[in-house]
């Protein structure tokens, strides 16, 4: 069999989402078929957390993040903060590479937004503790993203991170690569009326970028409309390169060695 072209990472998956119960390893088998080299399956609450550790221990291509997402931290129980930081005192501990994902969400109404930041405060507190980056989700929220990292940033220096799924503007995206962040794209990238998002994209210099699924969500053209899987990322990295006028095997390279970077637990499979 001929090997992949290309060498891609999915930094942005939800594999333990119920969509993946039954063809978990047919969805891993189709990735390393696709060029991937690693994934990193992304926690939402304290639960998830402990799921995509488990994940991970099981299967060498995964490593794992822990936290609670913006929109779940008012169903947060008494304890699920303690839980999240409780892992690092554990051997799993090795199979995680990042906190969150983490943030502020202004699009739902799920949760006070004075509790996502609180929330959002102490990700990036235990990250910088720990050593490891943050996986940032920001939806209608950039102005306040952007405040609050610059808080960090002023205080601590360069936050290690990623802006996950990118959807915002080219002033959001400069003012987080010149605080330390970089940028990943999913699936909306490739969108007909994506026109804007795909002009930001161009703006980003090729050492900031990095590409992501968020499986089972946003299945990039040609298979929108399916259940989104890693395997799939391999369709959001050529848009990527060709918005920068690069061969595909340039911009993987790029998103690649950018991911390594960023996620230094993250060793071959």
């Amino acid at each position: 069999m001929q090997p992949p072209p290309v060498e891609l990472i999915d930094t942005h998956a939800h594999l333990d989402d119920e969509r993946f119960k039954d063809d978990l390893p047919a969805v891993l088998d189709r990735a390393r078929a696709a060029g991937l080299s690693r994934i990193i399956t992304i926690a939402t609450t304290a639960q998830d957390g402990n799921a995509c550790v488990n994940l991970a221990r099981q299967h060498p291509l995964l490593a794992a993040t822990v936290g609670i997402q913006p929109n779940n931290v008012a169903e947060a129980g008494p304890t699920d903060w303690d839980d999240v930081v409780a892992h690092f005192a554990k051997p799993q501990a090795k199979h995680i590479v990042a906190l969150g994902e983490t943030g502020l969400d202004r699009y739902w109404d799920r949760a006070p937004f004075p509790l996502q930041e609180d929330y959002f405060a102490r990700h990036l507190a235990l990250a910088r503790k720990q050593g490891l980056p943050v996986v940032i989700h920001c939806r209608e929220a950039e102005a306040d993203v952007v405040r609050m990292l610059r808080e960090d940033y002023d205080r601590h220096g360069p936050v290690r991170g990623v802006m996950h799924s990118f959807t915002g503007d080219a002033a959001t995206a400069a003012a987080c690569v010149e605080m330390g962040l970089f940028i990943s794209f999913a699936g909306m990238l490739t969108y007909k009326n994506s026109e804007v998002l795909r002009a930001t994209a161009r703006t980003v210099p090729l050492t900031r970028l990095l590409v992501e699924t968020d499986s089972p969500y946003l299945a990039p053209v040609p298979v929108r409309g399916k259940r989104n899987e890693p395997a799939y990322v391999a369709h959001t990295a050529a848009c990527l390169a060709g918005l920068h006028g690069v061969e595909l095997s340039l911009l993987s390279e790029h998103t690649t060695r950018n991911a390594r970077t960023l996620f230094a637990g993250l060793g071959a499979e």
